[in-house]
C-alpha cells in the first residue's frame, strides 16, 4: 500500500515513499485526457476547415497543408525548450502558459486575411503552445504510475479520439450556421481549458523512508575480530608486517578512528564525510543529451521520425479523398468520426496488452506498426462510402495502438528508462519535427502533381515501413550495447586491479610463533 510521506497544500508537491500508481495521479490522468482533446484532437480535426481555407484564400492543397505542417514542426522542434522550462519552472506553470498561447493563436487566426497569417498564428504561436501543453503533461503522468503506466496513459490519451469524434461533426454543423471564422474563434476560446488542466499538475517527489539501525557497540566489534583472529591463529599485531588483514577493525568502514593515521586527512585540511551525514544530491540537468550516445534510442528516434509521416496526413486527407469519390460532406465527417472511435479502442487495447507481465513491449509496438503500414496501403484501393469506412476503422484502430504508446515506451528499459525519460522525450519529439514539417506538404505536392489523393497515403505508408525497420533494431542495439559495456567494464577492472600481494612464506609461522611464545610465557608465569 502506498503511504504518503508528507501532506502538502494543494499548490505544493505530492511527496510519496514510492510511486503511487494512483492517488493524485488519477487527477493528472484526467487533465491529460482533456489536454489531448484540446491539442491533438483539434489538430486532427483541422481537416474540416481544409476546403473552406482553399476557397477563401484561393490556395492549393500544398500551401494550405503548410499550416498544420508548420504547427507540428514548431510543436516538435521546441520540445527540448519544453523540457528545459519544465525542469526549471515546473510542469504546472509551463502547461498553463502553453494553454494561453494555443488559445491566442487560434483566436487571432479566425481574423486572418491570408494563408501567411495562418502560418504565423496557428503554425508558430499555437504550435509553441501545443508543445508546452502536451509534453510536460504526458511526462508528469508517467511519473505518477509504474505498474499501470501503459494502461493509464493509453486510456488517458483517448481524449484526442473523443475530440475528433465530437469536434468534426460539431464544427461542420457550426460552420453551416455561423461560418468557418466564428467556428475557429469558438475553438480558440474552448482551448483555454488547457490552462485549467495545467493548474491540476502537482509535482511529485519520491522520497524513500529512512530506517535508522542501531549501531553495535565498538567493544563487541573488537571482541568479534579478536575471536576471528584466535580461530585463524593470527594476531592483530600482524598489521605491523606490512600486509593489511581484512578481518582487522582498521579496515571496517566507520572504524577508522581506531588507527592514528586516520586523523591525517583532518590535519591536512580534508574533511571526510561521516557515516551519518547525507551525501549531496546531484544537480538535475535541465536537458540531458547523453541519450544521443545510446544506440537503441537513436534507432527509436529514427522510428519516430519516419512514422510521423503517417500520423497526420490521413486525418487531413480523408475528407478530401471521400469528396473526390463523390461522398457528401456529412458522410465524410462520419468517416472521420468512425476513425476516431476506432482509435479509442486501439489505444485501450494497446494499453491492456502492454500492461501484461511478462511481455516485451517493443515487439508488440513493432507488430502494430507493421499492421498500420498495411492500413495505409489499403486506402487507395477503397471505393465508395463503406470501403472508406472499413479502411478508416482499421487505420484508426492500428493508429491508436501506436500513437498512444510510442512516447510512453521511452520509459521502458529497452529504450532509455524512466530516469532519463524527461530529456529523452524532448530530444525524441525534437527529431520528429523534421517529419512533421515535411510530411503534410510532401503529401500535398504529390496530390497536386498526380491529381490523385492516393499518392498521399502511399507516401505515408513508405515512411511507416522505414519506421518499422528502425524499430526492429532497437532491442538488438540495446542488448549489444549492454554486452559491450559489460566487456569494457571487465577490461577496466582487470587493468586497474594489480596482481595479488605476495605474502612472505613465514607470515603464518611468525604469528603462530608469537602465539606459542606468549602461551609459554603465560605458563611460566603461572
Amino acid at each position: 500500500m502506498t503511504v504518503k510521506a508528507v501532506k502538502m497544500p494543494c499548490t505544493s508537491a505530492n511527496v510519496y515513499t514510492k510511486v503511487p500508481d494512483g492517488g493524485w495521479g488519477w487527477t493528472v490522468a484526467f487533465a491529460f485526457f482533456v489536454v489531448e482533446a484540446l491539442t491533438y484532437g483539434i489538430i486532427k480535426s483541422f481537416g474540416v476547415f481544409f476546403n473552406d481555407l482553399m476557397e477563401s484564400f484561393d490556395e492549393t492543397n500544398s500551401r494550405i497543408s503548410w499550416i498544420i505542417s508548420i504547427c507540428v514542426f514548431v510543436q516538435t522542434f521546441t520540445a527540448p525548450l519544453s523540457t528545459v522550462l519544465s525542469n526549471r519552472f515546473g510542469h504546472r506553470l509551463v502547461v498553463m502558459a502553453g494553454g494561453l498561447l494555443v488559445s491566442t493563436g487560434m483566436v487571432i487566426a479566425s481574423f486572418a486575411r491570408s494563408v501567411v497569417d495562418m502560418y504565423v498564428t496557428i503554425g508558430v504561436v499555437s504550435g509553441l503552445g501545443y508543445c508546452l501543453s502536451f509534453l510536460p503533461t504526458v511526462t508528469i503522468l508517467s511519473q505518477y504510475f509504474d505498474k499501470r503506466r501503459s494502461l493509464v496513459t493509453a486510456v488517458a490519451s483517448t481524449g484526442e479520439c473523443f475530440a475528433v469524434f465530437s469536434f468534426a461533426p460539431a464544427i461542420t454543423a457550426l460552420k453551416e450556421q455561423i461560418g468557418w471564422r466564428y467556428s475557429m474563434l469558438s475553438v480558440g476560446v474552448l482551448q483555454l481549458g488547457i490552462t485549467a488542466c495545467g493548474s491540476l499538475l502537482r509535482p511529485i517527489v519520491i522520497r524513500e523512508q529512512e530506517e535508522e539501525k542501531a549501531q553495535p557497540p565498538e567493544e563487541s566489534t573488537e571482541t568479534k575480530y579478536m575471536l576471528e583472529n584466535e580461530q585463524t591463529c593470527t594476531s592483530i599485531e600482524s598489521i605491523d608486517s606490512g600486509v593489511d588483514i581484512t578481518t582487522s577493525p582498521s579496515n571496517v568502514p566507520g572504524k577508522t578512528k581506531a588507527e592514528p593515521k586516520s586523523e591525517e586527512p583532518k590535519q591536512q585540511g580534508q574533511n571526510p564525510v561521516e557515516n551519518n551525514s547525507t551525501p549531496p544530491e546531484p544537480k538535475t540537468k535541465l536537458l540531458d543529451f547523453s541519450v544521443m550516445r545510446d544506440y537503441s534510442f537513436i534507432c527509436y528516434a529514427f522510428f519516430g521520425l519516419f512514422a510521423t509521416l503517417g500520423f497526420f496526413a490521413p486525418s487531413l486527407y480523408i475528407i478530401p479523398l471521400s469528396r473526390s469519390l463523390g461522398i457528401g460532406k456529412d458522410h465524410s465527417a462520419y468517416i472521420l468520426s468512425a476513425m476516431a472511435i476506432a482509435e479509442v479502442f486501439g489505444r485501450i487495447f494497446a494499453g491492456w496488452v502492454l500492461n501484461k507481465k511478462p511481455i516485451r513491449k517493443i515487439y508488440i509496438e513493432l507488430i502494430c506498426v507493421i499492421l498500420l503500414s498495411v492500413a495505409l496501403v489499403a486506402f487507395p484501393f477503397a471505393s465508395g462510402f463503406w470501403g472508406l469506412m472499413i479502411c478508416s476503422v482499421y487505420f484508426g484502430f492500428m493508429l491508436g495502438t501506436v500513437a498512444g504508446t510510442h512516447i510512453p515506451l521511452l520509459a521502458e528499459d529497452d529504450v532509455v528508462g524512466i530516469e532519463r525519460m524527461s530529456s529523452a522525450a524532448g530530444v525524441y519529439v525534437f527529431i520528429q519535427s523534421l517529419a512533421g514539417l515535411a510530411g503534410p506538404p510532401l503529401a500535398g505536392v504529390l496530390v497536386d502533381t498526380t491529381k490523385n489523393y492516393s499518392s498521399a497515403f502511399y507516401s505515408c505508408a513508405a515512411g511507416m515501413v522505414l519506421g518499422a525497420m528502425f524499430l526492429a533494431l532497437v532491442r538488438p542495439c540495446k542488448t549489444g550495447l549492454c554486452h559491450r559495456q559489460q566487456q569494457q567494464q571487465q577490461q577496466v577492472e582487470e587493468s586497474t586491479a594489480g596482481p595479488p600481494p605476495e605474502l612472505p612464506d613465514d607470515f603464518i609461522d611468525m604469528d603462530i610463533g608469537k602465539a606459542e611464545h606468549s602461551g609459554k610465557g603465560s605458563d611460566s608465569v603461572v
